[in-house]
């Protein structure tokens, strides 16, 4: 019988994901919409509710214990509703919710590990509440997922390709048993305190699982400001953290971009907390709702549920008043098209490079070290500067990312890669700006040279990427 009510019960809700599918528009005959116009309708968002809620909230640290005991996540009066009429009060569209942070406890039934809430006094599918509430109040969905593991040992130095498959397991399960979310933020990826790379943990398998479970959902990674803010890099949508010092250019953006700030002192709740002023409603709204909306960029403002589960009264009044001061306008202004993400692995990546006379501290190899705050530098006396970065033997490829170092000073250049020891010219316009995506016919090559025919002052190359993109 209970098995019997079991089937019933899996049954009953892969009939309500596909309702639900169906009702956002998301399982229609002409298939998904364009990467822009998702990335339209997230920055038309504007506002929305970052919940940071999971074992933090339960020792007074953001990074408790990762053996922690599952028995201390004991929320007594969960209350996910009130979450949500809470962002609805204050103008926000649309939440996201830690669904697992770094020390790895998931607050959602995963059949993944025995590390999650049902095995807690909670015992309740805090996602599931979560969905369900903002969904009620006509809200959109988003989740967050740390890859960053500390209690499954995925750090730096332990991972297998188990954890990959962990990985993989728990986003198909959030993926497939929620119905549809809007966007997926990723963090502790291939960031200096997780240091976790792209390989590792590949980025582009896991990047193609989510676009096949779910082909309108947005993956971002909250690390990808380490990147040029001219580029996409690893992510649909640029990030910033505020609190890790990373500021959008509210004159100069073009991408489409998300900002996060918690409303508290910190991401998540602390004992302090109900007596701590909250940050000001007033430059809240003026300092980074309004002027980031007007350059493509959504606000995420974290509210973090105390260990009762709900939302202390200091900050639901701080959130009423921003719903006092500020009116949700809508539309954007419309965003720029941009160029697809670059989400494959950098074959030039801490490759030997070469290249003509440059200075002593800013040699060649500094354009092919991952690191986009240094650079190679040309000596000035040089009339035709050149670079070349060699690759792990012959191999595809059909990209090359150009990134010039601050001021943008290469005007003319050409490409060119090499294949049984002969130069080849590769066929791609001269672009403009500091990031220059170029996208052409696969080809074989176990070198690629940049060649700067014209530029207005000493050029400068902060990185030169060779990838082989799946089309």
């Amino acid at each position: 019988m209970s098995e019997h009510l079991n089937m019933m019960k899996s049954l009953m809700r892969s009939l309500l994901c596909i309702f639900s599918c169906l009702i956002a528009g998301h399982l229609t005959a002409a298939g998904p919409r364009s990467l822009h116009e998702l990335q339209q309708e997230f920055v038309d968002t504007r506002f929305g509710m970052f919940i940071h809620f999971n074992m933090p909230t339960y020792v007074n640290q953001d990074w408790p214990d990762p053996d922690a005991s599952p028995e201390l996540f004991n929320p007594t009066a969960l209350d996910c509703r009130q979450w949500a009429a809470a962002a609805r009060s204050a103008g926000m569209t649309y939440g996201c919710l830690t669904t697992k942070h770094h020390s790895g406890f998931c607050i959602w039934a995963t059949e993944t590990t025995p590390y999650n809430v049902m095995n807690s006094p909670c015992k309740r599918d805090v996602v599931r509440e979560y969905v369900d509430a903002f969904r009620a109040e006509g809200l959109g969905v988003a989740l967050y997922y740390s890859i960053l593991d500390t209690h499954h040992r995925l750090r730096p130095g332990w991972i297998t390709r188990e954890h990959v498959e962990l990985v993989k397991a728990q986003l198909r399960e959030l993926l497939t048993n929620y119905g549809p979310i809007q966007a997926l933020i990723i963090d502790g990826w291939d960031a200096p305190w997780s240091r976790i790379s792209y390989d590792e943990i590949p980025f582009e398998e896991i990047y193609r699982l989510i676009k096949s479970l779910q082909p309108e959902c947005l993956v971002m990674d909250l690390n990808a400001a380490k990147y040029p803010a001219e580029g996409l890099f690893y992510t649909d949508i640029k990030s910033y953290e505020q609190g890790a010092g990373q500021h959008i250019s509210k004159e100069s953006n073009r991408l489409p971009a998300l900002s996060c700030l918690p409303l508290q002192a910190n991401w998540f709740w602390k004992e302090s907390f109900p007596t701590t002023p909250v940050k000001s409603p007033e430059q809240l709204v003026t300092e980074n709702i309004v002027p980031m909306g007007d350059v493509y960029c959504t606000f995420l403002l974290n509210v973090a549920p105390n260990r009762e589960g709900r939302i202390d009264d200091n900050a639901l009044e701080a959130l009423k008043e921003i719903g006092r001061l500020w009116k949700n306008p809508g539309h954007v202004a419309d965003l720029p098209e941009t160029e697809a993400p670059i989400i494959s692995p950098n074959l030039a990546k801490h490759r030997p490079a070469d290249g003509s006379w440059s200075y002593d501290m800013s040699i060649m190899d500094l354009a092919t070290d991952d690191d986009f705050d240094s650079s190679w530098v040309s000596n000035p006396e040089v009339e035709t500067p050149w670079l070349t970065v060699y690759l792990d033997g012959e191999q595809p490829l059909n990209t090359i990312v150009l990134t010039e170092g601050g001021g943008r000073r290469i005007e003319s250049y050409r490409l060119e890669y090499r294949l049984c020891g002969e130069w080849h010219p590769i066929d791609v316009p001269v672009r403009s700006g500091r990031v220059k995506i170029h996208r052409f016919d696969t080809v074989w090559g176990d070198a690629v040279r940049l060649t700067i025919e014209k530029s207005s002052d000493t050029p400068l190359v902060d990185e030169l990427g060779v990838y082989l993109e799946r089309r």
